[in-house]
């Protein structure tokens, strides 16, 4: 393994994914949705939104007859630039490079790939940071949601774009929570499911790790309840957050073989550097705001709610569905993945890689080839 470092060394983020020379440019795009008549849009858990906008991006072309669409499901801190470099509108490269493109897994001579910043998201979809209907943004006022809610709003879009069945759902992490609700709410609209690196309900350990995260965020005074000015958010909560998050997605046995007790000239331990470093990025992108509401939304993730529990639930799903897992998750570890594979009847995928949750993003040969194999039919 990579990245052991001397007590001298400084910590610097190596190259792990992100966008490749020659990978394909998405156009972003923007849609206005649940405005007129058709809102306004209600949230399962009380409260309205007036309208809603999404942010989305499609790399290759929709078939006349709409069957070639694929949805792809961002986690928790994604958007929806999937592939391609940073530049107006993305402070980032693409998290999953080299899944979509000319030849790659999700082909863009074959499919036409479409993801959407979530509801409740910060890169152009309607959040707590939006401006509400008084011109001054959501902040506390913005509704609680859910996973089942985000999904209702991307089927609105998929709607407007003219598509009545995606070839093919994929997402992991949070996105496979969208994917999975997509497959048992609407089964009728869904071709192929991937599943990855996520579960059917939320547990104990991602609730209590996940709303320490939402305390950290409360406990800056810059939070203000919510409802601080934009650009003056409470950066150390947040940081503090992704901090805690961070050491969910990556394993012990990475972090040891990478850092181990090494100290920096600076005096900082070099684990405390690197995640120093991720809670920086992280400040400076995206909203506290929307990371409150979006854990709270996985924390309330359970998708046999008012359908009579887990099991009846995923009986619905008529999807060619594939079910994969990372070896060394520890936030989302493979029990998760093998309950929804067992209630599938469907075998369970396991992914190599030292790298923890993270290795979803990470082990993109990996994925890729499991993903090829679902949509090879």
């Amino acid at each position: 393994m990579t990245g052991v470092r001397d007590a001298a060394a400084s910590w610097a983020p190596p190259r792990l994914g992100g966008w490749i020379e020659g990978d394909p440019v998405g156009e972003r795009r923007f849609l206005d949705l649940f405005t007129g008549s058709a809102g306004p849009f209600r949230p399962e858990r009380g409260g309205a939104l007036p309208a809603v906008r999404v942010a989305y991006e499609t790399w290759g072309t929709l078939a006349p007859d709409g069957g070639n669409a694929v949805l792809v499901e961002h986690a928790l801190t994604g958007d929806s630039h999937v592939v391609g470099p940073a530049g107006p509108g993305h402070s980032t490269p693409g998290w999953w490079g080299g899944l979509v493109g000319s030849g790659a897994a999700l082909d863009t001579d074959r499919f036409h790939v479409v993801c959407a910043n979530v509801l409740g998201g910060c890169q152009g979809t309607t959040g707590p940071s939006s401006a509400g209907p008084d011109g001054v943004p959501w902040g506390s006022r913005f509704p609680e949601i859910t996973i089942g809610d985000q999904v209702r709003v991307e089927a609105a879009l998929a709607d407007a774009l003219g598509i009545d069945r995606w070839a093919a759902v994929v997402g992991g992490s949070m996105g496979g929570m969208r994917a999975l609700e997509w497959a048992v709410a609407m089964p009728d609209r869904v071709d192929s499911l991937f599943f990855l690196a996520s579960g059917a309900v939320a547990t104990a350990d991602q609730i209590g790790t996940q709303t320490t995260q939402q305390a950290a965020v409360r406990a800056d005074p810059r939070w203000a309840g919510g409802d601080y000015a934009l650009g003056e958010g409470p950066a150390d909560g947040l940081g503090v957050a992704r901090r805690i998050a961070h050491l969910t997605y990556r394993s012990a046995v990475e972090l040891d073989e990478r850092f181990g007790t090494a100290v920096q000239d600076d005096g900082r331990f070099a684990v405390a550097s690197y995640l120093d470093h991720h809670a920086d990025k992280l400040a400076r992108r995206f909203d506290a705001g929307s990371y409150v509401v979006l854990t709270e939304a996985m924390n309330t993730w359970d998708v046999g709610r008012g359908r009579g529990g887990v099991g009846a639930a995923l009986s619905r799903v008529t999807a060619r569905t594939l079910v994969a897992g990372v070896d060394s998750d520890r936030l989302y570890p493979l029990v998760l993945q093998q309950q929804v594979a067992d209630a599938l009847a469907v075998p369970l995928h396991v992914v190599a890689s030292p790298h923890g949750h993270d290795g979803f993003l990470l082990e993109t040969d990996a994925v890729g080839a499991l993903l090829g194999k679902l949509l090879a039919g």
